[in-house]
C-alpha cells in the first residue's frame, strides 16, 4: 500500500483575529502545520500535499521543498478542500491519510496506530476518535447496535439523543484512496453549515469503516482560537519537559521553564526558573542554566554555568561562566572556561580559554586571546561611522580599568593598557600602552572658586552668579 497524505491547511481562522495565516502560528518554536507534518515522520508518506486557501503565498513559503500545495480558491467545506488535495496527490499513492492543519497535538505514535490498523483490517476507511466528557462542537460518532461505525454528526445538526455520545471525531482518516474519491462525488450540502464535510463520505461507503480510540484526548485538540492555541502550547511544553526530565535534566520548577521542539539537554544540567531555550539550542551535561536565561541557537558545552543572561548565536565553551545581567549576541565564541561577567555585552567576538571579561564591558568584532584580563568598562570602539574594525588583543594581557581600544587596533602578547586609556595604536608584546593627559592638581580650588562666586553675586552692576 502506497500512502499519500493530505493536510487540510486553507482556512482563514477568524476567530484567532490575526493578519497570520493560522497554521503558521507558532507553538514551542515550530509552526502549527509543521508539528503536523511532524507527526508524519514515522510512517513512509510517498507523496504529501497541502490544501492552502487564506494567505495561501505565505503558507506555501513556509512549507519544505517535499511538501506539495494545492490552492483551495474557495473553502466549501472539509470534503471540498480533501477533494482538491486529492487533485494534487500523485497518482501511485492508493491510500490516503488526511489530517487538519490545526491539529499540532498529534503524536508520530498515534498516526502510525491509525495507519497500521487500517492495513491490518483492510477496511475502507479508518478514523481517529477519542471519548470526551463535554464533547462540545465535536463531530459525534454514530455506531450500529454492533459497534460498527455508521457516520458522524456535526453538533448542528445533532439530535438531543446524539449530541448525548461521548466519542468524537478528531479529523484525521485514513482511506482507501478509490472508495474515497467515489463517495466524495456523492456528498451533498444539507446541513447546518451548507458545506461539504468530508465525515459524510463514511455513511456512503459500500465496505466497513474502522475506528482507532485514541486514550489521549488531547491528540485531538484543534486550535480555533488565542485561547486553544495557549491550551496546545501548554500541552507540548508539558511533553517536552517531561522528555528532558526522564533524560535526567532536572528542573526546580518545571513550569517555569520554557523550550522549543528541538531543543537538546545533556544529563545532570539544571534548569532553574526563568529559563527559556529556543529554537536550535545545544546544552551539553551538567550544565547550570537559570534562573531567567534566554538561550536562542547556541551550543553551550559541558559544566557551563549562565545566570541572568541572554544568548544569541553563540559558542558557549565548557566549564565556561556567563552573567549576571549578560548579553552575547551573534557571532560570540567563549573558549573552554573563559569568564563573561556582571553587565558585559559581546558580539561576533572569540574570547580565548581562561580569558576573562568580569564586568561592565561592551566587546565587539574582537579577538581576546587565553588567560587574558579585561578590565572594568573596558570598550571596543569597532565602528567609524561607515565600516567595522576589529581589534586583536592578545594572551596574558591586562587593560585597566575604562580604556577604550579604538580598531583596528592590536595589543600584543602579556602587555598592559593603563586605566582610563584611549588606545588607538598598536602595543607592542609586553609592552605598557597609556594613552591619558597629565594629572594637574590645583591647590584650595574650592574655597577660591567659591569666593570668586560670593563676589559675583553682590556685584554693583546687578550681575549674579
Amino acid at each position: 500500500m502506497s500512502l499519500g497524505a493530505v493536510v487540510l491547511a486553507a482556512g482563514q481562522g477568524t476567530r484567532m483575529k490575526s493578519a497570520t495565516p493560522k497554521v503558521l502560528h507558532r507553538l514551542a518554536g515550530r509552526m502549527m502545520v509543521e508539528w503536523v507534518l511532524a507527526a508524519l515522520r514515522d510512517v513512509e508518506v510517498a507523496h504529501t500535499v497541502v490544501v492552502v486557501g487564506h494567505g495561501a503565498d505565505a503558507v506555501a513559503t513556509a512549507l519544505p521543498e517535499s511538501v506539495a500545495t494545492q490552492i483551495q480558491g474557495s473553502q466549501h467545506g472539509t470534503g471540498h478542500a480533501t477533494a482538491v488535495g486529492l487533485e494534487g496527490l500523485d497518482g501511485g499513492c492508493d491510500s490516503v491519510l488526511v489530517l487538519c492543519g490545526d491539529t499540532p497535538l498529534l503524536t508520530p505514535e498515534i498516526i502510525t496506530t491509525l495507519v497500521a490498523a487500517h492495513r491490518a483490517e483492510g477496511d475502507l476507511a479508518t478514523m481517529l476518535t477519542t471519548m470526551l466528557e463535554d464533547a462540545g462542537t465535536y463531530g459525534r460518532v454514530l455506531r450500529d447496535a454492533e459497534g460498527a461505525v455508521v457516520g458522524v454528526v456535526e453538533a448542528r445538526d445533532a439530535s438531543p439523543a446524539q449530541l448525548a455520545v461521548r466519542e468524537i471525531n478528531a479529523g484525521i482518516f485514513v482511506f482507501d484512496r478509490a472508495a474515497l474519491s467515489d463517495a466524495l462525488a456523492k456528498i451533498g450540502t444539507d446541513n447546518a453549515q451548507g458545506e461539504l464535510y468530508l465525515p459524510d463520505v463514511l455513511g456512503l461507503m459500500s465496505g466497513r469503516v474502522g475506528a482507532v480510540i485514541s486514550a489521549d484526548s488531547d491528540v485531538v485538540h484543534g486550535v480555533n482560537t488565542r485561547v486553544d492555541l495557549a491550551e496546545c502550547e501548554a500541552v507540548l511544553q508539558t511533553r517536552l519537559r517531561t522528555a528532558l526530565m526522564h533524560a535526567g535534566v532536572t528542573m526546580t520548577d518545571p513550569a517555569q521553564v520554557y523550550l522549543d521542539a528541538d531543543v537538546c539537554v545533556g544529563a545532570d544540567t539544571h534548569l532553574l526558573p526563568g529559563v527559556h531555550l529556543r529554537t536550535g539550542t545545544v546544552i551539553g551535561e551538567r550544565c547550570v542554566i537559570g534562573p531567567n536565561c534566554v538561550i536562542e541557537a547556541s551550543h553551550v558545552g559541558d559544566d557551563a554555568q549562565i545566570i541572568n543572561a541572554v544568548v544569541r548565536e553563540s559558542v558557549v565553551g565548557s566549564k565556561t561562566s556567563v552573567g549576571p545581567f549578560a548579553f552575547l549576541r551573534p557571532g560570540t565564541d567563549l573558549a573552554e572556561s573563559a569568564k563573561i561577567g556582571t553587565f558585559v555585552e559581546t558580539k561576533n567576538a572569540r574570547i580565548g580559554a581562561r580569558a576573562k571579561v568580569p564586568h561592565l564591558s561592551y566587546i565587539g568584532d574582537a579577538e581576546i586571546g587565553e588567560e587574558t584580563n579585561i578590565g572594568a568598562g573596558n570598550i571596543t570602539a569597532n565602528y567609524d561611522g561607515f565600516r567595522k574594525h576589529r581589534t586583536i588583543v592578545g594572551a596574558r594581557v591586562k587593560t585597566g580599568s575604562d580604556c577604550v581600544l579604538v580598531a583596528p587596533v592590536t595589543i600584543g602578547d602579556d602587555a598592559m593598557t593603563g586605566a582610563g586609556s584611549i588606545i588607538t595604536e598598536d602595543v607592542p608584546n609586553g609592552a605598557l600602552g597609556i594613552a591619558r593627559s597629565r594629572q594637574r592638581v590645583i591647590e584650595d580650588f574650592t574655597r577660591r572658586a567659591a569666593a570668586k562666586a560670593r563676589a559675583a553675586s553682590n556685584d554693583p552692576g546687578g550681575h549674579t552668579a
